[in-house]
């Protein structure tokens, strides 16, 4: 696993130093430090520092590298487009995402929305602490929702309707519909997957 990491993070590198850092800041609304070669890039209520002199991801905030896992997202982001696209703010699931999306979905939801379910299926309110705690804002759908902007032009919405005694309970994760033309699918997997191992990672710190 340690060398596929290495191996993407190599290739998002190489894709980066192909890109007009310009051009790059102005399609995926990051800042761009031409002296220090640094793409600033928000991501849910941080900031990450995007050195391609150093080839480091680092918080902007207390100097830790990212995880593998966010290393790549980020260089995905910031790679994959090709030319300059707006949200569309209509909502789809995976399953509904071209190149695979419906293939992909049945793992995805046993891997990442089940999680979702069982950690927040019957506390709406612990979903909602969560969420506010990774930047996101209150949605208006299910019993619980919250959108969160992982990235300036990836925008998900996660909806919890809570279970009882007679109704089981549900989530999803939705994805603006623009999301195709700024990720490729398996990295719209892996930001849906990572955001919801965040929001689970934020309810073992408030439970315990």
């Amino acid at each position: 696993m340690k060398n596929n990491y290495l191996v993407a993070i190599n290739k998002g590198w190489e894709d980066l130093s192909k890109k007009k850092p310009e051009e790059v800041a102005e399609c995926m609304k990051v800042s761009y430090i031409r002296d220090r070669g640094q793409f600033v890039v928000p991501h849910l209520n941080e900031e990450y520092i995007v050195d391609c002199r150093c080839k480091t991801v680092r918080n902007r905030q207390n100097g830790s590298l990212a995880s593998s896992e966010l290393t790549i997202l980020i260089l995905h982001y910031l790679t994959f487009f090709t030319q300059k696209r707006d949200l569309e703010r209509k909502w789809i699931s995976l399953k509904e995402v071209p190149n695979g999306g419906i293939l992909f979905y049945p793992a995805f939801f046993r891997e990442s929305i089940q999680r979702l379910i069982k950690t927040f299926g019957y506390d709406s309110q612990l979903f909602l602490s969560c969420a506010g705690k990774l930047g996101g804002f209150p949605g208006i759908l299910g019993t619980a929702s919250a959108i969160f902007y992982v990235f300036p032009k990836v925008c998900t919405y996660v909806v919890i309707w809570e279970g009882d005694e007679e109704i089981p309970a549900n989530a999803t994760l939705l994805f603006d519909k623009s999301i195709e033309h700024f990720l490729h699918i398996e990295s719209i997997i892996g930001v849906g997957g990572y955001l919801i191992k965040r929001l689970i990672l934020e309810a073992k710190l408030i439970i315990n």
